[in-house]
């Protein structure tokens, strides 16, 4: 049972670590390129605000965007602003998400993201989580992999797992970090490749943000991962 009201209080918790990390940056250091191809840190915080409002268009029954080309152009119109401009809406549009969430609901209900994607409503303040604390490691201003919670490392290798699992380009494969184990890849009666290492070079695999130089794999080469 995922528990929303826990998850939302996580995504507040990494919030404030992002915005008080960001709070450092001046204009020219947000202009520079994060670690997102093609981004600067004022696209990664810009991105980060109307994803939150965005989820709550989702909360609330509308369309997560308007469109593709929507979502995008918003991005480029935000991203030059000054940093206390950022900051602010970053801060007040996480604040929205909240008050979105703490409305009763049926949170057992399946709701609609972006390209057709359906989840549960109660997954989306993980998700929230993940874009939060895999941002804030995007922008390249000290927070690393190793950093994240914990728990937010083990959710979200779990997920972005299952999130490969039966894939026909990805081999059936088992990815642990010593004491824990999940499977990947396509359906098969055992792995076939074996990747191993610590939760924060897994993650960094998984969610592409790492080439994966750092782990073990045994029964073949590391396994390929399409973009997430």
């Amino acid at each position: 049972m995922i528990d929303h009201a826990h998850d939302l209080a996580c995504v507040r918790e990494a919030t404030e670590r992002l915005l008080t990390a960001a709070a450092a940056l001046d204009n020219a250091s947000l202009a520079q390129p994060s670690r997102l191809p093609g981004w600067t840190r004022g696209h990664v915080l810009a991105h980060l605000a109307r994803n939150a409002d965005a989820l709550v268009n989702v909360l609330e029954g509308r369309p997560m965007y308007e469109s593709a080309a929507a979502r995008d152009a918003d991005i480029e119109r935000d991203a030059p602003r000054p940093v206390d401009v950022q900051l602010t809406d970053v801060r007040e549009s996480g604040a929205r998400l909240q008050q979105a969430g703490a409305v009763p609901a049926d949170w057992s209900r399946t709701v609609e993201l972006r390209n057709g994607v359906t989840d549960s409503a109660a997954r989306l303040p993980f998700r929230r989580w993940a874009e939060v604390e895999l941002h804030h490691v995007d922008l390249g201003i000290g927070y690393e992999l190793e950093d994240v919670p914990a728990e937010f490392a083990e959710r979200e290798i779990a997920f972005l797992a299952q999130r490969f699992a039966g894939h026909p380009d990805v081999p059936a494969t088992r990815v642990t970090d010593g004491t824990r184990a999940w499977s990947t890849g396509r359906e098969a009666s055992e792995p076939e490749i074996t990747v191993s290492g610590p939760a924060a070079e897994l993650l960094g695999w998984l969610a592409g943000r790492r080439e994966g130089a750092a782990l073990e794999v045994t029964g073949g080469t590391l396994p390929k991962l399409p973009p997430l």
